[in-house]
């Protein structure tokens, strides 16, 4: 890769922050993926509003969670691709995909550690939400449906959590009716609850520098 316009000093120093960025990406998509598979899938808890369609469509065709997962959030970010632009869609492509994967893996070789719906919800909830603030620390979305949100936002000028909300709680409650009334509230709580370590970890100073760390000019 040639950077003509990056002095050679700074060079290695670009290397080293693009690979970080990479390794934090990387293990973030792996955290969403393990949480999702080993906690939260097995009781059909979605966690947002694709993994609720991936949850509906495994009900209702036996399709795979993690191809399910990809198909939903996929869809939702080709159609709103030219709004929002290419270079922020290719990282949330990547997240979805290594997501969808790691949901793949862990399903097959992992098994749930606990039998019981809130333990599982609380230790999915959490992993769930370090690895969401991951991600947002990288400037990277961890869905596609937060990009319809945006999407709206930048046509609409409809708040982007309100619209999220909503599409997610429609997602929710026709998952709740198709499967199991309980999902619906499950699902809110697992809302809550990885939204809440989210806020932690952005407003917390000290684990700024573990999640962006500030790389000194040599």
């Amino acid at each position: 890769m040639n950077l003509p316009f990056i002095p050679n000093r700074n060079k290695t120093l670009f290397y080293r922050r693009v690979i970080k960025k990479f390794s934090l990406i990387t293990a973030g998509s792996i955290m969403q993926g393990f949480a999702m598979a080993t906690f939260l899938f097995p009781h059909a808890i979605p966690s947002g509003g694709g993994a609720g369609i991936a949850v509906l469509l495994n009900h209702a065709f036996g399709l795979p969670m993690g191809f399910g997962l990809w198909f939903a959030n996929t869809i939702f970010l080709v159609f709103t691709v030219n709004y929002l632009g290419r270079i922020s869609a290719f990282g949330t492509v990547f997240v979805i995909t290594v997501t969808s994967v790691s949901v793949n893996f862990f399903e097959v070789f992992v098994d749930p550690p606990f039998s019981n719906v809130w333990i599982d919800l609380l230790f999915g909830s959490v992993i769930l939400g370090t690895a969401v603030a991951i991600l947002i620390k990288q400037r990277v979305s961890n869905g596609g449906i937060g990009y319809v949100a945006l999407a709206i936002y930048k046509y609409k000028r409809i708040n982007p959590g309100t619209s999220l909300f909503w599409m997610n709680g429609f997602i929710f409650a026709l998952t709740a009716y198709v499967i199991d009334w309980k999902i619906i509230i499950l699902a809110v709580v697992c809302q809550w609850l990885s939204t809440r370590i989210v806020n932690w970890f952005h407003q917390f100073p000290g684990l700024k520098s573990v999640f962006y760390p500030a790389w000194r000019k040599k």
